[in-house]
């Protein structure tokens, strides 16, 4: 993995917790050489985790809309930053740059982007790895909404398996590049392809 596009909250969440996490995943990124692809903002977790990968001598790619820039959102320091003009611009160029994707903590605007990052590997639209930085338990409900989906018939147990879910960064990572890619037509049966 060469560049990662991580989804996570405008916010720093209730919990010190989460930004020492998100701190914590932009030192590894920057250790790995990991290029950090997000949605270009310095507030919340967003601005926590690229701070946490320029300070440590990453790259930091931004996507900003247009109009979340006029308001001054966007991170001073990038190393490149791209202004678009839509949410829906803003998360296709981000996915195209990204081999990887993880969601930290966030709200509703990291459960868009992570349920549509899901959709399109499940359309087979993409095939990189997706992960889950299991902070504190924080994605649990929304697992377990998923395992509701699998045993309701409207999801296959294959798409929720290929979910990575890990506490940490470091592990998370390692089972990414585990990753390989579905085989088969989406609408029927799929598997991972042979190694």
């Amino acid at each position: 993995m060469k560049s990662l596009c991580v989804f996570c909250g405008a916010s720093s969440g209730a919990d010190p917790v989460f930004s020492q996490a998100a701190a914590n995943f932009g030192q590894t990124l920057a250790r790995h050489r990991i290029e950090l692809v997000w949605g270009g903002g310095h507030v919340g977790l967003m601005g926590v985790v690229a701070d946490a990968v320029l300070n440590a001598g990453g790259a930091a790619y931004g996507v900003i809309p247009g109009f979340m820039a006029e308001r001054e959102l966007a991170h001073p320091r990038a190393t490149e930053m791209v202004v678009v003009d839509s949410m829906h611009a803003r998360k296709a160029a981000m996915a195209r740059r990204a081999e990887a994707f993880v969601a930290l903590p966030g709200g509703l605007g990291t459960m868009d982007e992570l349920f549509e990052i899901l959709t399109w590997s499940q359309l087979h639209i993409h095939h990189n790895p997706v992960g889950l930085l299991n902070v504190n338990g924080f994605f649990e409900p929304f697992l377990a909404m998923v395992r509701h989906m699998v045993q309701a018939g409207f999801v296959q147990q294959i798409h929720l398996d290929r979910i990575h879910v890990a506490a940490d960064a470091e592990t998370l990572l390692e089972s990414m590049r585990q990753h390989r890619p579905l085989e088969g037509d989406w609408i029927g049966k799929v598997q991972p392809a042979s190694a």
